[in-house]
């Protein structure tokens, strides 16, 4: 080799290759260091961009900049070729030999040839809006040194002095030439020129009509190895353009799920095992990629090879220096293809996980859209998405260390043992030990993650039920009662996390601590078998051992990781094995038997379980004609909705045929509980069928809507909140029905739809909807206002789930009317869609103030951060944690990698004295003076004490005792390494438990205070993220993140004063490199960031679409809507899907700049102990342990960046909780009534006054109350009636402040009620509300969430609301209800708010639309309790069924939220022109005018 560099730079071999001749640089070091290889970097940086992809919208003919840019890198492609025309002519003119010439100036041409053609791509792509990548322009001014270099060594052989020689003289003109031509390229570059105006006006890629560009796909192999593709997404992270998902790129063919879904189906079959399918459709790919994890392995391996053969090369000194040249090279080039090669493995398998991560998603989906009646929990569903299917794809990683791990330790293992001989198994056995002991305790991890996931499923569970019925827990003042219940389930769940926490501490520790002590019992046993420890065998087998303990530290992670996706599997299997909703065995192949029949069920029995243990419905035969009306009559819980469930396929067929005419059709479906989606009225009625105006007008006349629509704020494009929470029960009713209504099916099954509206509406509903444009249609109608089935053709009667009686409505209607004639009770005056309404302004418009009334958006984006996330929210985890646990902390990382580094830095000192002592025992004392060991080593001391170090120099024989006290002093200082190290693990596990404990009691406190009208207008789902992934991710992986930047950060601090102190030199090199690693990381950041956001962001689409799904599966099905929904699924999950893959590719842009980082460093550092050699002054000991040390810089670096940027990601998740936690509005709470003696009522009369209240939902708005003034007497039975908006509901809203009057004020008993504690407030009134609000668990749960009241009492209730034998049926009071009380019927749950009511010693009840969907007779029962039970209490009736009204002392009329009358019924039915008589007279008209026809 030296024989070669003498030949080629034309010098002496003993000294092929001069850095300095005279006082220059030498020309062979400028031309080949500092021309070749920047000129080789330019032309594979340029390279990267030759495949960048032309904009198709180019519009701006290139500026000035660009040009000049060009040309000059064109003239520098000729100029070096120009350069040896006289290189090659007589007389000799070059300045080195011709061989070196043409090699640096062919590299030359082709470099800036390269950079040309690159410069043409990028100013035709989007980069020509800008300056280009900043790289490559850098990248073009490395060569300008050697120039300048090159021109001096001219000015020094005096080619300007005569004699002026024609060679020369033309060779300094190029010289100056390309030198003019860098600078313009400089100058093009600076100053770009051109308009600035049509920038600024064209956003870059970020406008709606422009569409992103696509990832990847079309790509140079160099654009993909080295990410350059990603350089304009990174651009618009750097600008803060990334706000929305369209605006990252979009995603490569082989990632998109329309694509992944085709190649999984084409795997998978009904009843499959998944992890089949996803082998057959991802495995082969996946396989092969074990080859580039093997060969990615092998070369790892090349470093500690290589440092071992650099360190004898200068611990002998005897090799010639081109061994030392190739031991550099190897380690650099080693370093830079295991780093490419690694990186793509990472890259290719996170591919592969996305590609994983749709497939399951998606199947997921689709097995929600068909499944049969036994359905899991929404919560549990929700799990599935989130938490198992990532738990899943977490194999993928694992499956491949599983065998790669075992292989690098057999590779360790044995190069271990070329160093130390046997010496090694003493460490390994100390290693194998842990092993054993890391089994028991991962299996104690896994045992306990299963019990702590089982928690939070129940604790999301009841969450996502505790915001269901949000309204219903403010009215009865359950806050504290159910927060209580989350707190339990919560207290459970982090009595299992505390045990993980532990238990990984204990983890962390034993592997933290190993290397030390691994380290010192393979010396000392070296030592002892009689052994000379040398530097190359003492940092060989330092690099060894830490390449050992890797393999063995990540083993048990690895397993863990498997044994995780095997958990998870299991549950996705098991949920995938449901059984599914098949309509071609559940219904009959045949249709019915007479061509006119449109429904037959003969001997058939129904269950909502599979086994038949609840409630059978049993239909021993029924026909239903084609075209004809029939009525479904029964007393409350007798089976009439599981009739309608069990034709439409949604409940188990136990035996006998059911036979329905034009099954494919599909039914219309209107369900007792109205299903509406978060979207606007008009969507929500066309569900997915193209707009037919005329059908459409049609539909909304037949279902009274016109006149809701023309007083809403945007008219049918208001958006309505998640379950029409924002609308009355009337209008969400008349939603559903006009949904059904525009589908046009054939077969309509109506479910009480005229349940939750007045009888102008009913009456209206029933002639011009169900007797009007379906009267061509069969319909099945369930209703208990018997009257409009005087027109039905035929009336079922049920009782107990069997067909009792089945004939014309003049036999059947008689056995269910309480009193048949009285028309006027019929009256209900919940929703009026005939008259002027304010009521739907006063609904929709009850959400927060940012709702824009001028164009019905209700729910608002989700909001997201920009920028870094803050100090504030890096604070607020701080004191979550608390101060001095986080101090504690600190402190303990500092000491363990202060005698980390200390041990490591006592080796190198123990083996520079033994050097030391032989050279002076080969060379006499002289060697012993000023030598390496002197100059470096103070600063490398880091002990204080200089007693300490002055005995240390003279300790320079071998002798046994000297050996021993070198080693009691490195086990002294590693002993103290494990003590911290083990302080360092239990302090940030409990740590990381408190600031757990205090982020979710924070969050979940500020929620429960929150007014109603945040829930109105945030959906649950985004609300679910927060405790489902938000409280996952502070719980578990921030904390293990946040270790691994702490751990990183003291490492590198550790690192930089090691490497500093070793070798001085190094820190000329850390400026620039800290500047590119600062451009670098910041890059990555701003995008990483933003890119995490969106992720967490388009998430929570999708849980609440499958939300949305599990909700309205009846519907959807009915309709045949299951496709277009699994499309939307398809669309919400390709957002999330470009976020995340966005998100991997920018963390391998970040790898593999570091990695060639690290690189630099090490070649940088190997460079300089050869230099160093050369001059005679490096110190063996030293250079191996500043390069043991640089061998890690990449793995540093890297993990410090991608650590940090993935804590500030899941900081993310502290900013979301910090948000929910500080800046939700709060209920205003007042102030606790002082009472002379605690535990006395303060309510005693139970007297209501409302003084001049006016109620303004927002400014502009008209009032919903206005001027309200009225007095209730002590036990006065007040009823309230009013047309839809006048302002009923209103009232009581004021009355339990769930919201706040703008104006005036109410009394109860004198005591205003602003002045009032919220649940002081709510504790002493009673409401039966409209919605019936059930959460799973046992009756007496539900009845006395408080447990206030005993047994007696609650069978007493139960009994007066005549549920006793229902709760029997069940399993007594502790009988589980099921979710949101699906075991009873919507009658049932009724029934159980009323008995709640009934146990509250209340002095003011207020009931409102109690009894909607109970039968007659039950409602008349249910009145004389009310009477019976309250009858020296005061009731407020918001009236429904005229009756209880004509009862009531008086009657309060409301009309525009103003009070237009207020006296007994008996004197208003006497004014012809009140208010109240004109009431009863349409609502008589109506029901009289039923026999009429249309």
């Amino acid at each position: 080799m030296e024989r070669l560099l003498a030949q080629l730079c034309g010098t002496d071999a003993a000294r092929p290759f001069p850095l300095w001749e005279g006082d220059t640089t030498g020309h062979c070091f400028t031309q080949l260091v500092l021309s070749v290889l920047p000129h080789a970097l330019l032309a594979v940086l340029s390279a990267c961009h030759l495949g960048t992809p032309r904009t198709s919208n180019y519009i701006l003919p290139f500026n000035p900049g660009w040009r000049l840019r060009l040309a000059a890198s064109f003239l520098l492609s000729i100029f070096p070729l120009l350069d040896l025309i006289p290189v090659a002519l007589p007389p000799g003119s070059p300045p080195g030999p011709i061989g070196l010439e043409v090699l640096a100036g062919g590299v030359t041409a082709v470099a800036w040839f390269t950079h040309s053609l690159a410069l043409w791509a990028l100013v035709h792509s989007p980069h020509g809006r800008s300056r280009g990548p900043l790289a490559v322009a850098l990248a073009a001014f490395l060569p300008a040194p050697a120039l300048v270099l090159t021109l001096l060594w001219h000015c020094q052989r005096g080619t300007f002095l005569p004699p002026l020689l024609p060679g020369p003289l033309v060779r300094v003109c190029l010289l100056t030439l390309q030198l003019a031509a860098v600078l313009a390229y400089g100058l093009g570059w600076a100053a770009p020129g051109g308009p600035r105006e049509p920038w600024t006006q064209e956003p870059f890629l970020s406008s709606e009509s422009q569409e992103t560009e696509v990832a990847e796909d079309g790509e140079s192999w160099l654009s993909r190895f080295s990410y350059a593709w990603l350089a304009p997404l990174l651009t618009r992270g750097v600008r803060g353009e990334l706000r929305q998902p369209q605006d990252i790129c979009r995603l490569p063919g082989r990632l998109h799920p329309a694509y992944l879904a085709r190649t999984f189906q084409a795997h998978w079959k009904e009843g499959a095992q998944l992890w089949r399918a996803l082998y057959g459709a991802f495995g082969c790919c996946y396989l092969a990629l074990g080859l580039l994890k093997m060969v990615g392995t092998m070369l790892a391996f090349s470093g500690p090879l290589l440092l071992s053969l650099l360190v004898g090369f200068l611990e002998e000194g005897q090799e010639p220096l081109s061994h030392g040249l190739l031991y550099v090279l190897g380690l650099a080039s080693g370093s830079v293809i295991s780093a490419v090669l690694q990186n793509q493995y990472g890259y290719e398998v996170r591919k592969v996980t996305l590609q994983a991560r749709v497939a399951v998603l998606s199947i997921l989906y689709r097995k929600a859209l068909q499944l049969g009646p036994s359905r899991p929990p929404t919560g549990e569903a929700l799990n599935l998405l989130g938490t198992d299917s990532e738990r899943l794809l977490n194999f993928a990683g694992s499956f491949h260390e599983a065998w790669g791990l075992p292989l690098q330790l057999a590779i360790t293992l044995y190069l271990l043992y070329q160093q130390v001989g046997m010496a090694f198994v003493a460490g390994l056995v100390l290693a194998l030990l842990l092993v054993p002991v890391n089994k028991v305790i991962a299996t104690r991890i896994m045992s306990s993650n299963q019990e702590m996931l089982r928690h939070k499923d129940a604790r999301v569970k009841l969450m996502t039920e505790l915001l269901n019925g949000i309204r219903v827990i403010k009215f009865f003042g359950w806050e504290q009662a159910l927060g209580d219940r989350v707190k339990a389930y919560r207290s459970q769940e982090l009595g299992r996390l505390r045990v993980i926490k532990y238990l990984d501490a204990a983890c962390v520790y034993l592997w933290a601590a190993l290397p030390v002590v691994i380290c010192i019992v393979i010396f000392i046993t070296y030592v002892l078998m009689g052994h000379q420890l040398t530097a190359t065998k003492v940092f060989t087998a330092l690099a060894l051992v830490r390449l050992l303990i890797l393999p063995l530290n990540n083993f048990p992670w690895v397993i863990n990781g498997l044994l995780e996706s095997k958990v998870s599997l299991d549950r996705i299997q098991r949920f995938l094995d449901l059984p599914n909703y098949s309509p071609e065995a559940y219904y009959s192949p045949d249709p019915p038997t007479e061509p006119s029949t449109a429904l037959e069920l003969h001997e058939a029995l129904f269950s909502w379980d599979p086994v038949g243990i609840s409630q059978k419905t049993f239909i021993s035969h029924l026909e239903v004609k084609k075209g004809a009306l029939v009525g479904i009559v029964g007393k409350v819980g007798c089976g009439k909705s599981s009739l309608l469930a069990a034709i439409t396929g949604e409940l188990h067929r136990l035996c006998g045929w059911v036979a329905v005419s034009g099954l494919s059709k599909g039914f219309g479906l209107a369900t007792q509980e109205p299903w509406i989606q978060c979207a606007t009225i008009r969507d929500n009625i066309l569900f997915g069928k193209t707009f037919d105006a005329r059908l459409y007008m049609e539909v909304l006349e037949a279902c009274a809507l016109n006149d809701d629509l023309s007083i809403l704020p945007a008219g049918d494009q208001t958006e309505v909140g998640e379950k029409g929470v924002t609308l009355s029960g009337g209008q969400r009713a008349r939603i559903a029905l006009a949904r059904a209504v525009y589908q046009e099916k054939a077969f309509y099954l109506l479910d009480d739809p005229l349940a939750a509206v007045d009888a102008d509406v009913a009456n209206h509903l029933l002639h011009r909807c169900i007797l009007g444009v379906l009267s061509h249609t069969t319909r099945l109608l369930c209703t208990h206002r018997t009257e409009y089935l005087e027109r039905a053709d035929v009336v079922l009667l049920m009782e107990a789930g069997h067909l009792v009686r089945t004939g014309p409505p003049s036999e059947i209607l008689p056995l269910v009317q309480a009193v048949p004639t009285a028309w006027v009770e019929e009256e209900q005056l919940t929703d009026s869609g005939k008259s002027l309404s304010v009521q739907n302004l006063e609904k929709t418009t009850e959400g927060p103030e940012v709702e824009e009334s001028t164009s019905g958006r209700l729910v608002q984006e989700e909001s997201k951060y920009e920028g870094a996330v803050s100090l504030r929210v890096y604070a607020a985890y701080w004191r979550a944690m608390g101060s001095g646990l986080a101090i504690a902390i600190l402190i303990s990382l500092l000491l363990m990698q202060a005698t980390r580094n200390g041990a490591d830095w006592w080796l190198s000192h123990w083996l520079s004295q033994l050097k030391t002592g032989r050279n002076s025992s080969k060379e006499g004392p002289a060697s012993s003076s000023p030598g390496s060991t002197v100059v470096f080593s103070p600063p490398l001391l880091l002990f204080s004490s200089r007693n300490l170090y002055i005995p240390l120099s003279k300790a320079a024989s071998n002798d046994s005792s000297d050996v021993h006290f070198y080693l009691i002093v490195y086990a002294a200082i590693a002993g103290v390494n494990t003590l911290c190290t083990l302080l360092r693990a239990v302090l940030f596990a409990a740590g990381a438990l408190q600031a757990a404990v205090t982020l979710h009691h924070r969050l979940l406190h500020r929620l429960l205070t929150a007014p109603v009208t945040f829930f109105d207008s945030t959906p649950s789902g985004r609300v679910l993220n927060r405790f489902s992934s938000d409280v996952a991710c502070v719980d578990d992986s921030l904390p293990f993140l946040l270790n691994i930047l702490l751990a990183n950060a003291v490492g590198l601090l550790g690192l930089l004063i090691v490497l500093g102190s070793g070798l001085p030199w190094l820190l000329l090199l850390l400026p620039p490199l800290s500047f590119v690693y600062y451009c670098v990381q910041r890059r990555y950041r701003a995008s990483f960031r933003e890119l995490r956001r969106l992720g967490s962001l388009t998430l929570s689409p999708l849980y609440t679409h499958l939300a949305d799904t599990l909700a309205g599966l009846p519907v959807l099905r009915a309709a045949g809507a299951t496709y277009r929904f699994e499309e939307e699924n398809q669309r919400l999950l390709e957002l999330n899907q470009r976020c995340q893959f966005a998100s991997y590719a920018t963390m391998q842009w970040l790898d593999i700049r570091l990695q060639l980082m690290g690189a630099a460093v090490v070649s940088a550092i190997a460079g300089i102990a050869l230099v160093q050699h050369q001059q005679g002054l490096a110190n063996p000991g030293l250079v191996g342990l500043v390069l043991s040390y640089a061998l890690s810089l990449t793995g540093l670096l890297s993990g410090l960046v991608s650590s940090f940027t993935q804590t500030e990601a899941m900081m993310v998740s502290v900013e979301r909780l910090e948000e929910y936690s500080c800046d939700i509005p709060q209920e205003p709470q007042g102030q606790p009534l002082q009472t002379p003696r605690q535990g006395i009522r303060w309510l005693t009369q139970g007297s209501v006054e409302f003084q001049d209240v006016v109620l303004v939902y927002r400014p502009g708005l008209p009032n919903a109350l206005d001027r309200v003034t009225f007095r209730v007497k002590p036990g006065e039975k007040l009823g309230i009636v009013g047309r839809t908006g006048s302002g009923k509901s209103s009232l009581f809203l004021v009355l339990f402040r769930l919201l706040e009057p703008s104006a005036g004020r109410v009394l109860l008993d004198g005591v205003d009620t602003s002045q009032l504690e919220l649940a002081e407030l709510r504790s002493q009134l009673a409401v039966i509300p409209q919605e019936p609000f059930l959460f799973s668990g046992t009756v007496r749960e539900n009845l006395d969430p408080q447990g206030l009241h005993e047994d007696r009492a609650l069978w007493q209730a139960l009994e007066q609301c005549h549920l006793r034998e229902v709760i029997v049926t069940v399993g007594g009071l502790d009988g589980e209800l099921g979710e949101r009380g699906r075991n009873l019927s919507l009658g049932q749950r009724q029934l159980l708010c009323l008995a709640r009511a009934l146990l509250t010693d209340a002095k003011i009840l207020c009931i409102d639309e109690a009894t909607a969907s109970v039968d007659q007779k039950t409602d008349q029962l249910l009145q004389q309790t009310i009477c019976k039970r309250f009858a020296n209490k005061t009731v407020l009736t918001i009236a429904h069924r005229l009756n209880t009204i004509l009862n009531s002392d008086r009657v309060l009329v409301l009309q525009a939220g103003r009070v237009v009358e207020l006296d007994s019924p008996a004197v208003l039915r006497k004014q012809p022109q009140s208010l109240f008589q004109q009431l009863l007279q349409s609502s008589q008209q109506g029901a009289h005018s039923l026999p009429a026809g249309r």
